[in-house]
């Protein structure tokens, strides 16, 4: 551990802290030392998430939410080797975090604009934002093992030596929301001004949930409000019985919709 946090450092530049999260309680802030590898082991042990950051944000990009196929088409030369500045964190099983050192300061309207053509989750808003620290666990009750176990989270990838040239991006006025394009299930089609999870039920529960994921990612919307908002909009799981089910229902369908909206972004490359 003491390693790993040394490696962070370095990529940092020796000026960054780690957080303490408690869901109800919220966060505090920890000095990133050697002999607070302890107290940290016993907060994350007792259900708390440990949480890492640079002092200064303006030089670094967090990407969150990717999975592994994108992670290496977006991250890796042709050849294999990892582009420039870049940090990967596993957070949970084939769930990764990506940080990118750039050479020059990125406005919080730049970080939006890349982190939306990276792929990055939506929700995860780049103000004050905090990544998961590698070496402990990841806490979040849906990736507890039968077992009860929590996945520990991984350092993969970690370059302090070199530094990302990120272009400056033209950047454009957000056009007004259009109706999604996509094919639904059976015909099922949001409504350009979607307010909730009714505007796209045409009498199917599952095409219903499927459209309205679409339709929140499209906005904006990060899994976990996605999820929330299908299960307290939701009248009836009478095809889901059983809070296991409809965790597994959930998954695949936001996963599913999620990749819809990944597939037709337009690729781009971050050297």
């Amino acid at each position: 551990m003491i390693k790993i946090l040394r490696k962070i450092g370095d990529y940092f530049g020796s000026t960054w802290r780690l957080a303490v999260l408690d869901i109800e309680k919220g966060r505090w802030i920890v000095d990133p030392a050697p002999s607070m590898i302890g107290y940290l082991k016993a907060e994350n042990a007792n259900g708390r998430h440990i949480l890492m950051q640079p002092t200064d944000e303006s030089r670094y990009l967090l990407a969150d939410d990717l999975c592994w196929e994108r992670i290496c088409r977006q991250h890796r030369q042709i050849s294999g080797i990892w582009k420039a500045g870049r940090m990967i964190v596993e957070t949970s099983p084939q769930n990764y975090q990506v940080w990118i050192h750039s050479q020059r300061q990125l406005s919080l309207t730049e970080k939006r604009y890349w982190l939306k053509r990276l792929g990055s989750d939506p929700g995860a808003d780049p103000n004050n934002r905090w990544g998961r620290c590698p070496g402990f666990r990841n806490r979040k009750d849906k990736h507890r093992s039968q077992s009860g176990q929590y996945p520990l989270a991984r350092l993969i990838w970690i370059d302090w030596t070199t530094k990302a040239q990120i272009p400056h991006p033209i950047l454009e006025t957000p056009a007004p929301y259009e109706p999604l394009s996509h094919q639904l299930p059976r015909g099922s089609v949001c409504l350009t001004k979607m307010t909730c999870r009714s505007d796209c039920d045409r009498g199917d529960q599952s095409a219903a949930d499927f459209a309205y994921a679409l339709g929140l990612f499209r906005i904006g919307y990060g899994q976990d409000e996605i999820r929330r908002r299908i299960l307290s909009e939701r009248k009836t799981w009478d095809n889901h019985r059983g809070d296991r089910r409809i965790e597994l229902y959930l998954d695949r369908t936001i996963r599913k919709a999620k990749a819809i909206i990944e597939n037709n972004q337009t690729s781009v490359q971050i050297k």
